[in-house]
């Protein structure tokens, strides 16, 4: 129990001290330094993607590269998510989104022989551990590299007529 609280507490003053200089959570803070010790440009939580499950919804990504590529950081990466990032890709096919987990080698639930890096290459997601590497700074995409002149906090909208429900 006691290792189970230190974990508890570990990760409360992570996520404190990520509160505090603007990112949530400590993965963030050590990619946006990595990107800064670069010297390349980037963008955080600067726009939303609307997407539909049963509701119509927003997600923030958290990096936006200047070639248009999405970066998204995980810890933890929970079903919720994993549907989430499913139906984005499935509703925006022009969207080039990919992750840095702390580590791909963990399972995807407890007991599952599946892990985080299975799952990203089951669904055609390139994934990388701890860092973004060097080539997809490098890359060029032209098909997503217009996201980076979005302004701050656009929205990209659901690409389908949006039906009402009542």
């Amino acid at each position: 129990m006691k290792v189970f609280l230190g974990q508890v507490l570990r990760n409360v003053k992570q996520f404190q001290a990520a509160l505090k200089y603007g990112y949530r959570s400590g993965l963030e803070i050590k990619v946006s330094d990595y990107l800064k010790e670069l010297g390349q440009d980037f963008r955080y939580e600067c726009f939303k993607i609307e997407w539909e499950d049963l509701m119509y919804r927003t997600y923030t990504p958290d990096f936006l590269l200047p070639n248009g590529i999405i970066i998204e950081t995980k810890g933890r990466f929970v079903a919720s998510d994993r549907r989430k990032h499913l139906a984005i890709k499935k509703q925006h096919k022009n969207l080039d989104i990919r992750f840095v987990f702390e580590s791909s080698k963990r399972k995807l639930s407890k007991g599952s022989k599946g892990t985080y890096a299975s799952w990203c290459e089951k669904y055609n997601f390139l994934y990388h551990d701890r860092i973004i590497p060097q080539e997809w700074l490098k890359e060029n995409n032209k098909k997503t590299k217009t996201l980076w002149q979005l302004s701050d906090k656009s929205v990209i909208p659901f690409p389908l007529k949006k039906i009402r429900r009542t």
